[in-house]
């Protein structure tokens, strides 16, 4: 991933004093004393009630005469409900079962230097909070009741992310109403929870593929009508309750808009294309359709919670330069734009969004979708726009015959992420990270991940970065283990920063979570004797950084430090 590197201030220069004149010494004594008489009583009185006193900001990005150093990207796992791909491992688990997997994927997410989860809280027209718009979610429940399992596993998930500085995004599927049979409803409206919104307004409903699962396709499914105005506004609605609702830092869809084709069949949507078409195309209408979408969410995020970011992680492939000769990638795969309707170049460059993360699902020098060529492409779409390139990674593949069957892929992809203006990723899923087929997870980790890091900062999203800290109490016990408590205020966290002697920089080494305003504290052990210098610095919510504190040194281990 291209970090954001800051910027190195050279240190001041440390000259020896310079020597002058006795004759000088005089007459600049002199021209001194005479000032000082010619200001008389305005140089001694004090300041005039309610004027004030201009005093020195702070320098950003330095601790002491250091510069610090923050690697500057998004990092992220997908954590898939969905038929319980990942989470959690069997539908109707008792809470505390649930509780207890998550919290062992949030630890997979810091063993990995993560900085954001993205969790799957609307797979299909179902929820895993307690909505007004959806029923509960059976791959938590177990049924399709409806019921209320008695407990609010979103607020819970959000909570112990934010307890380990980790982004939550919550991840929806805006327009699939259920998932194939035998496991899922299939195509048959009643089969769907009591308050599921299709079984309220079948009007919405449409069935794809028609008939059962075969070798093209996966068996029938229920979607919401992309094309009826009034399921449109309600799908944003339901996700928007959860945007006001819980402590959410982005919404996040995949692919899934349109279904793509199965079986040869078309999606029946005649009857909403005759009453809304409009004389368009249908193909036209489709993605007009979709785009309203998109940018009716972004604009109405913003509305509710300016903070919030939005981002999209879709198919690859927007257009073949065989379908676009001009705007096309030099690819020969699915074309988005042309077979499910999204037009997912638009919401680039209209803005609509915050981050883009194409599914980048296929190795380096692949014929019809070359990683390469594909990272190059988006890279130009971004150009001039504020919308950041974050790229969806293909952990699943790992292991698979071929290509995949290098270790180095990943290693080899995120490598050349830093050629490009990305920054961030999204590796799909959770269980391919913690499999580590091949060892191919740790190999990317440790070449790349190997010290945490800040999310970009996005300069659209509000910005309040924190005043200075203040370090308060810094110790070093036998163990090598260095205590530093500090005073802060304004932060939603804090960024600490290390160095030792002889170093250049000062470099992150810890995010910590704010508790209010008040003393913090955090335990670093730095592998070392010492003596090490720290700095701890104020973040705000969308990690605008404010001044670093005056740098604390402690000893080698044992030997106490300037608290």
């Amino acid at each position: 991933m291209l970090a954001f590197w800051s910027k190195l201030k050279a240190r001041p220069s440390r000259h020896p004093l310079a020597t002058v004149s006795i004759v000088s010494l005089s007459v600049l004594a002199l021209f001194l004393s005479l000032v000082a008489v010619a200001l008389g009583e305005r140089a001694a009185s004090p300041a005039t009630p309610g004027e004030a006193t201009a005093t020195a900001s702070p320098p950003l990005g330095v601790c002491g005469d250091l510069p610090t150093h923050a690697i500057r990207e998004t990092r992220g796992m997908t954590l898939t409900t969905v038929v319980n791909i990942d989470f959690p491992s069997q539908p109707g688990l008792p809470p505390e079962v649930v509780k207890q997997e998550y919290l062992g994927w949030l630890d997979l997410a810091v063993a990995q230097r993560h900085n954001a989860i993205f969790v799957h809280i609307r797979p299909s027209g179902d929820a895993f909070w307690p909505s007004e718009y959806a029923p509960w979610s059976e791959w938590l429940t177990g049924n399709r009741s409806g019921a209320d399992p008695g407990w609010d596993p979103l607020a819970f998930m959000i909570e112990e992310a934010h307890k380990r500085n980790i982004e939550f995004h919550g991840w929806f599927n805006p327009y699939r109403g259920g998932q194939p049979g035998p496991r899922g409803p299939g195509g048959d409206i009643n089969n769907l929870a009591p308050n599921h919104p299709l079984r309220q307004h079948p009007e919405w409903a449409i069935v794809y593929p028609v008939g059962v699962a075969g070798a093209n396709t996966s068996g029938s499914r229920l979607y919401f009508d992309p094309g009826i105005p009034e399921a449109r506004r309600y799908i944003e609605d339901s996700i928007l309750e959860a945007v006001a609702k819980y402590d959410l830092d982005g919404v996040f869809f995949d692919d899934f808009f349109y279904p793509y084709r199965e079986n040869g069949q078309e999606f029946n949507d005649d009857a909403s294309y005759a009453k809304y078409g409009g004389g368009m195309s249908r193909a036209d209408w489709r993605r007009a359709n979709v785009d309203t979408f998109v940018r009716e969410m972004s604009e109405r995020i913003k509305e509710l919670k300016p903070w919030v970011k939005f981002g999209i992680n879709p198919f690859g492939i927007w257009r073949n330069v065989s379908n676009d000769p001009e705007l096309g990638s030099q690819t020969r795969g699915l074309s988005a734009y042309d077979e499910i309707y999204a037009d997912t170049r638009k919401w680039v460059r209209q803005e609509w969004l915050d981050y883009i993360a194409p599914q980048l699902y296929w190795h380096i020098g692949f014929d019809r979708a070359d990683y390469a060529t594909l990272v190059a492409w988006w890279s130009q779409q971004i150009e001039g726009t504020r919308v950041q390139l974050w790229i969806g990674h293909g952990d699943y593949r790992i292991g698979e015959p071929g290509a995949w069957s290098d270790p180095a892929e990943l290693d080899r992809q995120l490598t050349l992420n830093k050629q490009y203006p990305v920054t961030g990723g999204v590796h799909y899923t959770a269980h391919s990270i913690r499999n580590d087929v091949l060892g191919a997870v740790t190999r990317y980790r440790d070449a790349h991940y190997y010290a945490p890091a800040l999310p970009a900062v996005m300069p659209q999203l509000p910005a309040a970065p924190p005043p200075q800290p203040v370090i308060i109490e810094s110790t070093v016990d036998e163990d090598g283990q260095v205590t530093l408590r500090w005073q802060g205020e304004g932060a939603t966290s804090y960024a600490i920063y290390r160095y030792g002697e002889g170093d250049a920089t000062a470099e992150l080494v810890a995010t910590v979570r704010a508790t209010g305003d008040g003393e913090q504290s955090i335990v670093d052990v730095p592998g070392g004797p010492g003596p090490y210098g720290y700095c701890v610095s104020g973040l705000d919510r969308t990690w605008n950084e404010g001044p670093a504190s005056a740098p604390a040194t402690v000893g080698p281990a044992g030997g106490g430090g300037d608290g």
